[in-house]
């Protein structure tokens, strides 16, 4: 693991020391760094070739102006939304798949993340982005979302979004599990996690009842509609993200959904594995009679991604 800046680690140091007695300042030092998009992802060697490759444009989500990407021309179209400090370019593998299936393939960058300006972004900018840019493309075959953009292809299906289908890939299946995640990362403990909900709470959405906000981000408690079909990946060992989640998601929906499980790829590495490839493939073109026909996973490989 990389050393982390002074300033940050003096500030872990500090939440550290306060979260037994005082949770709430443990929580206060450690939320710009929850909230933080930086250091932004760049496009790694592997990516260069298809983030060049793609057809940029621009477009307006809840005030915000942001890069979209497009690369095929085919009459069905698939949404690829990142996650919390990503990119579209993570996707580069899976762009070749889905593009030598036939499929033309639409990404964007995120308020503060990749080639889109801004300094502060949260899921809510997200949601908006996916629902501006089926106002431009029309209805999804399929919307894939890794991790935090797993969540927010989710949401905005429930939300009305029109797609045949959801992959989430290394997504939690509620908000809240991301502050605790996060400060259990800390060691911080239940209650500065606690703490750390509320005070983000109030800062991306002041005046809102927090248990209000938690539950339009819910897809455990409250599943896309029936019957869009959910394809869920994720990794065995994912450190970011546990598993669990997706196993809670899978159950959440019974029937119309699916989970593929990996392993030796992790949280991120998992979008260029063989079978998150072959399944999400498999999903966009037959949804889950495709994933079906699939042979178990066994594989541990992945192919090349940052």
């Amino acid at each position: 693991m990389p050393k982390l800046p002074a300033s940050v680690a003096a500030r872990i140091a500090i939440a550290r020391a306060a979260a037994p007695r005082s949770p709430r300042l443990a929580a206060r030092a450690v939320l710009p760094l929850f909230t933080s998009t930086r250091p932004r992802r760049p496009v790694s060697p592997r990516e260069r070739a298809i983030h060049d490759s793609a057809r940029r444009s621009s477009f307006t989500a809840a005030g915000h102006e942001l890069v979209s990407y497009e690369w095929g021309s085919g009459a069905q179209t698939v949404l690829l939304v990142h996650g919390w400090r990503g990119r579209a370019s993570q996707f580069a593998p899976l762009v070749r798949e889905l593009r030598s299936e036939g499929f033309r393939v639409i990404a964007f960058d995120a308020p503060a993340h990749g080639d889109s300006p801004g300094r502060r972004a949260d899921i809510r900018d997200w949601i908006a982005a996916i629902e501006a840019l089926q106002q431009r493309h029309g209805r999804f075959s399929a919307i894939v979302g890794h991790s935090l953009g797993g969540l927010a292809a989710m949401t905005a299906v429930a939300e009305g979004t029109s797609a045949g289908g959801v992959v989430a890939i290394a997504s939690v299946g509620d908000a809240a599990v991301t502050t605790n995640v996060f400060a259990g990362a800390l060691r911080l403990g239940d209650r500065a996690a606690a703490e750390l909900a509320t005070a983000f709470i109030h800062r991306v959405a002041p005046g809102l009842d927090p248990v209000e906000v938690w539950r339009r981000f819910d897809r455990v408690a409250h599943p896309i509609p029936a019957p869009v079909p959910l394809l869920l990946v994720h990794d065995a060992a994912d450190r970011e993200v546990p598993v669990s989640e997706s196993e809670r998601l899978r159950a959440a929906h019974d029937e119309r959904a699916r989970a593929v499980v990996v392993t030796g790829s992790g949280h991120t590495r998992v979008l260029g594995h063989d079978a998150t490839l072959d399944a999400v493939a498999a999903f966009a073109l037959r949804g889950l009679a495709g994933v079906d026909a699939l042979a178990p996973v066994s594989a541990s490989s992945a192919r090349p991604t940052a």
